[in-house]
C-alpha cells in the first residue's frame, strides 16, 4: 500500500506547485559526505509533485545510487579526499565536483548527476539492476569536459 505524501510540510508558504519547466541545480564537492544534501533536495523537490512516499523513496535511492556511480569507487573506499586541494595550490584552483541537475517535467522529474568519475560500471552490474528497477528511463553520457552523467526520469505520480 502506498500512502501520499505530507504536501503541507514541502509546499511553498504560498501553496504554489512546481512549474513544469522549473530547474534546480546543485554543485557540491565530490565526496560521498555530501550525498545526504543531494537526497534531501531530492526527496523535498519529489513531494512537491504530489509522489507517493514509497516513489519518493525509490527517486531518493536512485539518485543517490547515480551520485556513487559518478563519484567512482575511490571516493568510497575510504581513498584519500578527492575534492581535497593540494596544500600550495593556487586560491581557486580546480576542485572535483559532483552536478545534480533537478527538471520538472509535468508530472514527474529528471534528475542528471555528474561527477569525477573515469569509467561507470557495466550496464550489467547490479547497480544498473537497482537503477532501473527505481526509476522509468535511464541514460548514460559523457559532457564535454569528458565527465561521466547519468540521467533518471520518473514520469510522475503513480507511474513509477
Amino acid at each position: 500500500m502506498t500512502v501520499p505524501a505530507d504536501r503541507s510540510a514541502g509546499a511553498p508558504a504560498d501553496g504554489a506547485a512546481p512549474v513544469a519547466g522549473d530547474r534546480v541545480e546543485l554543485v557540491v564537492p565530490a565526496a560521498p559526505e555530501y550525498l545526504s544534501v543531494l537526497r534531501t533536495a531530492t526527496a523535498g523537490l519529489a513531494a512537491r509533485l504530489d509522489l507517493t512516499i514509497d516513489e519518493i523513496e525509490d527517486l531518493r535511492i536512485a539518485v543517490d545510487e547515480a551520485c556513487a556511480l559518478v563519484l567512482g569507487p575511490q571516493a568510497l573506499d575510504g581513498s584519500p579526499d578527492l575534492h581535497a586541494v593540494e596544500p600550495g595550490a593556487a586560491p581557486g584552483a580546480a576542485v572535483p565536483v559532483l552536478t545534480a541537475r533537478f527538471d520538472l517535467v509535468a508530472p514527474g522529474m529528471r534528475v542528471r548527476v555528474s561527477g569525477p568519475a573515469q569509467t561507470l560500471p557495466t550496464r550489467d552490474s547490479f547497480a544498473w539492476a537497482v537503477l532501473e528497477a527505481l526509476v522509468n528511463g535511464l541514460e548514460t553520457g559523457r559532457d564535454d569536459a569528458g565527465r561521466h552523467w547519468i540521467q533518471l526520469r520518473h514520469d510522475g505520480p503513480g507511474r513509477g
